[in-house]
């Protein structure tokens, strides 16, 4: 009886190995993406209500942003706003000094989506809010 239960936990206690190591290749590449970049100076971050707009809300935020790209500098902001259901869902948008805008969305909290991150981008943005980066 002994020897049956060593055996059962030594088996279930590989079966966890290979799963914890099977873990890490299941992450998500543009959330590894997102950690791994260099980051940018910080614009900031804004934490939307439900119905509030950007543009009213963010407005220095954006300032610095459309400052940074008119310098051709880089720059970063995180902008949290909910989803309709209340679930929160987080937007990076990172200015390149090469006039880039790169959108990194985590919608890992997001219970009616794919629960994945997204990433788009867009080439000389004329408008920084709600960017139309043909996601």
């Amino acid at each position: 009886m002994a020897a049956v239960s060593i055996r059962a936990r030594l088996v279930a206690v590989a079966l966890m190995s290979l799963l914890a190591a099977g873990c890490g290749m299941l992450n998500d590449p543009v959330e590894e993406r997102w950690e791994s970049r260099t980051e940018f100076s910080s614009c900031g971050e804004v934490s939307l209500d439900q119905g509030e707009e950007m543009q009213k809300q963010a407005a220095r935020e954006i300032d610095c942003l459309q400052r940074a790209l008119k310098n051709g500098e880089s720059a970063e902001l995180k902008v949290t706003y909910p989803t309709v259901e209340g679930d929160p869902v987080r937007e990076y948008y990172r200015l390149t000094p090469q006039g880039r805008l790169e959108v990194y969305t985590d919608s890992t909290d997001d219970h009616y989506s794919d629960q994945k991150w997204s990433f788009a981008e867009c080439y000389t943005p004329e408008w920084l809010a709600e960017i139309p980066c043909d996601l």
